[in-house]
Order: structure tokens, then C-alpha cells, then sequence
């Protein structure tokens, strides 16, 4: 832009003498003065020695105080380079050429765009000068619309680069459909191995050759419901070599041009199973209550989300691998003893155990197990319900004692002997206390006297129980 180079060869008026005739000076000037938006004349040493221009305000704002100054000295310093080399050329007697300089002002750089002729006998040189103001705005905001585009164009790559990663990556197979010609414009990996195609083979076909041709039909049908409504339920469809897939479809469109996605779900059969062994898998998963195979180690290897929650730990991954042991029973009696029984007898049923959550919680359980020999070893199955509100309401603890022989029985195997036998004891001075209440009437000197107790003694052990209103008798 800021080389122009005049033509080495001009081409100028054939009778360029005839026509205009002798010139005058004041026409001369008037003519040159007139070619650009201003002109300098110089002096052989580049010294401004007069001044025109069309604009008189744009003389006084950067050309004032100019006259009998090196027109070199008004410029920028990157500038001055090439009025040296304007004027060396002129002096020189070589082709002129336009070269844009930038004068120096107090409201900014002024850009113009330079011609110097040699006015030949006078002695004198002539730079004509165009304003390049406007040309630098449209340059400038050329400038800014070309980066803006370019900061789009790398944004839309960007964006292109990610959703191209996510559509190769994809583990679901799918298909990038012209809606008008029913032929596959795109497939990412997935679907190239679903169909064990060779990459790029499914490219421009149509996309009903890829499901068995009893289905095509079916296919061609359901595409046209996507088209139609966006609510289209996935069809269950063969495809070609055989297996089966679940497909579904949605409508989009592309620089105006109607595409179709196309989703293939394979539908995994179970391999010598029974028809609803896949349900029977989801009907564990939902179940209420807990339910844990392990190996013959007693390591986790599933459960369900039932037995994650009553662990209380965060999701089944962290519960898969890990000992059983951790979690239920007290240690070194419950599950050795259910595994003992499972290993002798082959399965179990009732028993009650606790099991103890991450966050340090004790739930009373009741569990039943089954022992399964495999070829790598036998696995445990064992299916956990949680019993302690029920066994809470049978026989109440935490500040009340058990009324029967029976519910003392019910502590077994979930309390120690030694807190059995307290309990015991407790519970036989309760009904020997009743009993003596009973045969006196209510009356407690009788009674301490009858029990071989002093009567303070009978007080403490009738607050400790909770027996009678507490408040001493009269006599």
C-alpha cells in the first residue's frame, strides 16, 4: 500500500504543445495546485517554499508553520525515509512513484499519499498530495471486520474440532442423514464397527441397506415420523448380518439443507439364558431389599443400589471388591458362622445379624444366603432385609427391660451373655417387687419387710424399674 509505482512507460497527449498552447505561470500554478487535496513546492534542498490546498483549516492544523521548513522535518521519523528517497529520485531524473507519508499533529497523524515532480528550468521541485484520512477509515475498519472473521472462523473450528471428538468417541453408533435422498452423508466409528463395515464404505449409501430387508420398509416409515414429530418412539429393528438394535431418529438442519440423525442402540441377547434373565437382572437392581453375591473369598462382587444405601456408602463401585465382613456382622461371629452354614449345608434362612454403615450407623437385619459351586469357584448370594423397627416393637430396649422369658431368649445372638445375665437379674427383681406390691396391697414397708429389703432400698429399686407413683406411704 505504500508503494505506487507510475507506469515506466506514460503515455501522454500526442500534441501535447499544440493543445493547451503557451501557459502562463498563474495557470501552471493553478493547474499543480489543483491535482491533489495540497501541494508543496520545495526547493532542490527539500526546503517548503509555498503551500496549496483545498482545505485552508487542514494548512493551519499541520502545515502553519511550515514555509522556509524542511518539508522532511514535518513527517514522522518512519516516514522520513521515504521523503529522502522522493526527493533523491526527482533530483535524479527517475520515474516518479506515489509513496504514502504520515505528517505529524497535535490531533494525530495525518496520512497522505505523495507524488514529487521535477518542475525542470524553475529549479524547483512539486509535491502533490491526496488525503488518505478516509482510505486509512475504510482500511482500518477492513482491518477489524477481517479479524473479526478470523475470530469466528477459529471459534467455528474450535466448535467443529469438539463436536467431531464427541461424534468419533461416541460408544453409540450414528449415522448423519440427507433427509431428501435417504443416503449417509456421515457414520462415526461405532457404526462402521456395529455393521463391521470398512471405513468409509457406508459413505453415500442408502441408509435402508444397513437393517435386513424385511425391515427397510419399516425403516423408510420411521424416518418419515421423525420428520414429522420430534416424539417418535424407537423402533426395534434387524440389522443386516443379523443382530438386532433399537433405532431411533430426530430431524435437524444444516446450512438449509434437511438432515437426519440417526441412532442404533444394539440389543444385547443374553448367551444361553433365559428370555427374561435380563429382567430378572433388572428386578434385583430395583428391589427393596439388599442383596450381595460375593466369591468364595467373601469379596464383593455385585449388588444393588439397596444394599449401597444400607451400607450408606457413596455408589457401588466402591463397594465392589471389597470384604463383606467390613460391613455385616459382629466381628468374628455372624459371618463366620453364616458361612460355616452355607459352606456345610448350602444355604440358610433368618438369621439375624447387623450390618454397619460407613458413617458408623448399626442396622439389626435379617439375612438369607445361598451357596452356588461354579467352575471357578463357589459364590455366595445373600439377600439382607432390615428388621430393626420390627424387632425395636417385639422387644424394646434402651431403658426398658424385657417382661418374659421369651423376649430374653430374643437376645441371643444380638447381645453378650454377660448383658444377657444383667438383664436377667433385672428382670427377676421386677417381678419379685410386683409379686410383693401384690400380695400387700400396695403397701411398701409390708413389702420391703416381706422382701428382706429396708424400706429405702425398696424406694431405689422402685425408681429404677419405674413402679408406682414414687411418693412415700404414710406409715
Amino acid at each position: 500500500m505504500n508503494k505506487h509505482h507510475a507506469p515506466d512507460r506514460s503515455k501522454g497527449f500526442d500534441v501535447s504543445i499544440d493543445i493547451p498552447g503557451p501557459l502562463s505561470a498563474k495557470i501552471s500554478a493553478a493547474l499543480l495546485g489543483s491535482v491533489g487535496d495540497f501541494s508543496f513546492v520545495l526547493d532542490r534542498q527539500g526546503l517548503i517554499l509555498d503551500i496549496a490546498a483545498d482545505d485552508a483549516e487542514l494548512v493551519s492544523r499541520y502545515f502553519g508553520h511550515c514555509l522556509g521548513q524542511p518539508w522532511i522535518e514535518t513527517t514522522s521519523l518512519d516516514s522520513r525515509d521515504k521523503v529522502q528517497d522522493m526527493l533523491s529520485e526527482a533530483l535524479t531524473g527517475k520515474p516518479a512513484r506515489w509513496r504514502q507519508v504520515n505528517h505529524v499533529g497535535d490531533e494525530g497523524d495525518l496520512p497522505v499519499r505523495y507524488l514529487v515532480v521535477d518542475l525542470g528550468a524553475s529549479g524547483h521541485l512539486i509535491a502533490i498530495g491526496r488525503d488518505m484520512r478516509s482510505a486509512a477509515v475504510m482500511q482500518q475498519r477492513l482491518l477489524q471486520t477481517q479479524q473479526s472473521l478470523e475470530r469466528d472462523y477459529v471459534r467455528l473450528r474450535q466448535a467443529e474440532t469438539r463436536y467431531r471428538m464427541l461424534f468419533d468417541m461416541a460408544a453409540e453408533p450414528v449415522f448423519i442423514v440427507d433427509a431428501a435422498t435417504r443416503r449417509i452423508r456421515e457414520a462415526n466409528p461405532a457404526a462402521y464397527r456395529l455393521l463391521d463395515a470398512n471405513e468409509g464404505a457406508l459413505g453415500d449409501q442408502l441408509v435402508s441397506s444397513v437393517v435386513d430387508a424385511h425391515d427397510r420398509e419399516s425403516l423408510i416409515a420411521h424416518l418419515g415420523a421423525a420428520e414429522a414429530s420430534d416424539d417418535t418412539a424407537p423402533v426395534r429393528m434387524q440389522l443386516r448380518g443379523g443382530g438386532d438394535a433399537m433405532v431411533s431418529a430426530r430431524l435437524f438442519r444444516q446450512a438449509r439443507t434437511a438432515m437426519l440423525l440417526v441412532r442404533m442402540d444394539p440389543v444385547e441377547e443374553p448367551e444361553d439364558g433365559h428370555q427374561y434373565d435380563a429382567r430378572m437382572v433388572d428386578i434385583i437392581d430395583r428391589m427393596p431389599d439388599a442383596f450381595v453375591l460375593c466369591d468364595a473369598d467373601l469379596r464383593v462382587l455385585a449388588a444393588n443400589p439397596a444394599f449401597v444405601e444400607l451400607t450408606e456408602m457413596p455408589s457401588i463401585d466402591r463397594v465392589r471388591g471389597g470384604a463383606l465382613g467390613q460391613w455385616f456382622g459382629r466381628s468374628g461371629i455372624d459371618l463366620d458362622l453364616i458361612s460355616g452354614q452355607l459352606r456345610e449345608h448350602g444355604s440358610v434362612r433368618n438369621v439375624t445379624a447387623v450390618v454397619r454403615g460407613a458413617s458408623g450407623g448399626e442396622e439389626e437385619i435379617e439375612v438369607s444366603a445361598v451357596a452356588v459351586p461354579s467352575g471357578s469357584g463357589d459364590c455366595f448370594g445373600f439377600t439382607i432385609r432390615s428388621v430393626g423397627r420390627r424387632l425395636r416393637d417385639a422387644a424394646p430396649t434402651g431403658g426398658q427391660l424385657p417382661r418374659s422369658v421369651d423376649q430374653l431368649t430374643e437376645l441371643v445372638g444380638r447381645m453378650s451373655l454377660k448383658d444377657i445375665v444383667r438383664e436377667s437379674t433385672d428382670l427377676i427383681e421386677r417381678l419379685c417387687i410386683e409379686a410383693a406390691l401384690s400380695y400387700t396391697s400396695d403397701n411398701r414397708a409390708s413389702a420391703a419387710e416381706i422382701l428382706g429389703v429396708s424400706r429405702q432400698s425398696l424406694y431405689s429399686k422402685l425408681h429404677r424399674h419405674g413402679l408406682g407413683n414414687l411418693v412415700p406411704d404414710a406409715s
